[in-house]
């Protein structure tokens, strides 16, 4: 078993963008951003009076390059700005953003027509001339731009939210596992420290050590090197208790030590192994902890013998609570990037969970 020794791997980056604002330095927000202006530029061809098929392509290729060039400048100009507007009050900080976009509207409409061919910029001028160009273009920049702040705000809340249902189940963990663990892992020490003291002291440490987690703050960011090796304090103790029932198979050695988790993740999903797998039955049982790394995706699988037909499992219902809880902290954490997956293989029970690293918010 390769464990990577958690004090040797360098914490890594946690930080995470405070307000509702997304970090516009970002490729994939520069992207989603010229996609949105794309279909800005196409509903206003649209809108713009009865053409033909081709008339109406050449009015969408200037209209596109006019609406890209206030996207991309925008996004450019908010890129440096974000850290600062991100500090400032959530109003404080739309408003700013809303006239920094203005401004590069009204700057827009008036250098964008005078770099165009006279042919090409006329397709973009109404009737009014650049006048006109100007005041629709701060028109409908302003309810373009204000209606993509709104849900940008109203995306912040929901992560917010499901932040804090995470926080209140990491907190109901946190209450289970001190007395469902402690009353067996002393009778386990108590058991051997008669007979063997010294591995009644390893059994101490790893009893310390997962109490030492169940009181972490449910904020606090783990890695998975730090998991694994929980994981496996726990599983030494049960070890003990659970004798020749039990045998561990591990094979984490492509695992990213480094990569960022919720803390207490893995150990509920082992303890369940133990619990609904190994513990009701009468014969040996395995778990297998295994995971692989490729192209940006961890992939940690746990994996774990069943009771046979003859060995009826009371608590296999008591799965389901712990693999929500996972799930909502994984969601609050990875949101829409990380996946916790349930099956059976072979007349096994396995949780794989899927994420990505390295991982950045937004």
């Amino acid at each position: 078993m390769l464990i990577p020794d958690s004090s040797l791997i360098p914490d890594p980056d946690a930080d995470k963008p405070g307000g509702f604002l997304p970090d516009f330095c970002r490729a994939h927000i520069v992207v989603a951003l010229m996609l949105a202006g794309e279909l800005l530029a196409i509903v206003l061809t649209l809108g713009s009076g009865p053409t033909t098929l081709a008339g109406f392509w050449v009015r969408l290729g200037p209209t596109t390059l006019y609406t890209l060039v206030i996207v991309v400048t925008s996004a450019a100009l908010l890129c440096p700005l974000a850290k600062l507007l991100r500090r400032l009050d959530d109003l404080l900080s739309a408003f700013l953003t809303l006239l920094l976009i203005l401004a590069v509207t009204a700057a827009a409409a008036w250098l964008v027509p005078h770099a165009l061919p006279p042919g090409t910029a006329s397709s973009l001028m109404p009737a009014d001339g650049t006048t006109g160009l100007l005041l629709r273009s701060l028109g409908i920049s302003a309810i373009f731009s204000a209606l993509s702040m709104r849900y940008l705000y109203l995306d912040h809340l929901w992560r917010r939210q499901v932040e804090a249902e995470a926080e209140a189940r990491f907190q109901k963990l946190q209450a289970r596992i001190r007395p469902h663990f402690l009353f067996n892992s002393l009778n386990t020490i108590a058991n051997v420290i008669q007979t063997d003291p010294n591995l009644a002291e390893d059994l101490l440490q790893d009893m310390a050590d997962l109490f030492r987690a169940t009181l972490a703050k449910p904020a606090e960011v783990s890695n998975l090197a730090d998991e694994l090796v929980l994981a496996a304090r726990y599983l030494h103790l049960e070890k003990q208790r659970l004798g020749e029932r039990l045998n561990l198979e591990w094979d984490v050695e492509d695992l990213p030590g480094g990569a960022q988790l919720p803390p207490l993740i893995l150990q509920p999903l082992v303890e369940n192994a133990v619990y609904h797998g190994i513990q009701p039955s009468k014969r040996p049982g395995l778990i297998r902890i295994s995971g692989v790394y490729r192209l940006g995706i961890v992939n940690i699988s746990i994996r774990n013998t069943l009771p046979g037909p003859d060995e009826p499992n009371r608590h296999a219902e008591g799965n389901h609570m712990a693999l929500d809880n996972v799930r909502q902290r994984m969601a609050a954490m990875f949101p829409g990037a990380a996946q916790v997956l349930n099956s059976r293989i072979d007349g096994d029970y396995q949780i794989r969970l899927v994420f990505p690293y390295p991982w950045r918010a937004r």
